[in-house]
């Protein structure tokens, strides 16, 4: 019988270091990608209140 998982190919990085691996996480790179992150999401907090504050001040009643 064939191994159910030997059809499918090993992605590139198979090879190399374990992701979970101790000591091999670039942490530059990962702080960041976390202040990108944070920018991304304080930009859309306030896009969303200043359309609420829109909203609010321009409803209309049908």
């Amino acid at each position: 019988m064939n191994d159910a998982h030997s059809a499918f190919p090993q992605p590139a990085h198979a090879t190399g270091p374990a992701l979970s691996e101790h000591g091999h996480m670039d942490m530059s790179e990962h702080v960041k990608t976390w202040k990108r992150f944070t920018r991304l999401i304080r930009w859309g907090i306030a896009a969303n209140v200043v359309l609420l504050v829109f909203l609010a001040i321009f409803r209309t009643h049908g």
